[in-house]
């Protein structure tokens, strides 16, 4: 009897024990895993050198206070190292093997074109750091983008043009996906704003001396403004050339130029150098009030742990991991459903401005994201139309 006893007894207690632990203790939190292809290093690394660590912080800081609902966050980083062929390598192996949630970057308009359908086809949400228009045009549902689009870059850099009468242009750029698109935009727009686009000149990316096309362009008639656009280190080895040729001319660069780095390589030459970025570089500048709060607490919190100056790159990355966040808070862990409340984003501020999402607009910014800036004393300071 007794032994009959116990045998209904032990499974009855296994029983109940299993119960209190399902109802009493708390269940451990799921990884949240969201992968990252960034150029930390190679000819775009100051893009995505910045954005790598810029996705770093604020993960940590996200885990110190509990992950994103409750869920700890693994950032699976790859560096792709500026290559469209990695890109998407890598692409595929957080998809498949690793099971991402989601993907920030790549750093480059070339890799983000090139994995773009990778994610689209798999249901993965892909939020881009690059500008080129045409990974958000035509609209792919998951994809996303933090950079604002290049047509608003070419429109700020012509409006400024206007403004000072300059109507007849050389325009050089960089012979990757970030210049080819770039000057598209440039060449596309230039009539709108009575400009006239005098030479094209396309260099190698890698390039180290400009020297041969700097002496071509300046041999035209009229040239009253050179713009260029890349975002490798040729810019800034082209502002030496120009100003090596003794060439005292107007030189506007693309919003790829909003890294003090790129200065630095230039030296005296990038002084008076005009171009677009967000308001992120010049936050000691803005009107008190939250905006400028939220940007000193991101560039402030960046340069006291890095020792580096901040710059518009890192924060692309650090707005997607934003938005992350406040996309699952609304929608939980429903990939689809996330896609939706990011589309559906309205009102948001981040580095890069503010964010207003739709199923026509999946990068959210409109032309005020973008100031012109200037370079003075190697610094950046506001353009101020002098």
């Amino acid at each position: 009897m007794m032994m009959r006893w116990l045998k209904l007894l032990v499974p009855r207690c296994l029983l109940s024990v299993a119960v209190f632990l399902v109802l009493v203790l708390p269940l451990q939190a799921a990884e949240l895993k969201i992968g990252a292809i960034l150029a930390e290093t190679g000819p775009a690394s100051l893009l995505g050198g910045p954005g790598v660590r810029s996705l770093q912080m604020l993960a940590e800081e996200m885990n110190a206070r509990g992950g994103i609902q409750g869920n700890p966050i693994k950032l699976v980083i790859r560096d792709s190292g500026g290559s469209p062929e990695k890109a998407i390598s890598f692409a595929k192996q957080l998809i498949e093997e690793e099971q991402v949630f989601a993907i920030i970057g790549p750093s480059t308009s070339g890799e983000t074109l090139k994995i773009k359908d990778i994610c689209e086809k798999a249901g993965t949400i892909l939020i881009s750091c690059a500008s080129a228009e045409l990974i958000v045009n035509p609209v792919a549902r998951y994809v996303f983008k933090t950079a604002p689009n290049d047509s608003l870059a070419a429109r700020q850099i012509y409006r400024t043009m206007q403004q000072k009468g300059i109507t007849k242009v050389a325009v050089l750029a960089g012979n990757d996906g970030f210049g080819n698109a770039g000057k598209a935009q440039l060449t596309k727009l230039a009539p709108e704003f009575g400009i006239e686009i005098l030479a094209t000149e396309v260099y190698d990316k890698d390039a180290k001396d400009l020297s041969a096309v700097v002496a071509k362009i300046k041999a035209i008639a009229g040239l009253q403004a050179v713009v260029n656009w890349s975002i490798v280190p040729a810019q800034s080895i082209l502002a030496k050339n120009i100003r090596q040729a003794g060439w005292d001319i107007p030189l506007y660069q693309s919003h790829g130029f909003a890294n003090v780095k790129y200065v630095e390589v230039a030296g005296e030459a990038a002084e008076g150098i005009i171009f677009p970025a967000s308001r992120l570089i010049v936050a000691e500048s803005l009107p008190d009030g939250p905006r400028k709060e939220f940007l000193l607490k991101y560039k402030q919190g960046y340069e006291t742990r890095f020792k580096e100056d901040i710059s518009t790159f890192g924060g692309h990355s650090y707005d997607a991991l934003m938005i992350l966040d406040l996309a699952i808070a609304k929608a939980g862990l429903d990939k689809a459903k996330v896609r939706d409340a990011i589309e559906n984003l309205t009102g948001y501020f981040g580095t890069a401005g503010e964010f207003n999402f739709s199923a026509q607009d999946h990068s959210g910014l409109q032309l005020d994201a973008f100031t012109m800036i200037t370079v003075k004393d190697g610094r950046f300071v506001p353009y101020q139309g002098k």
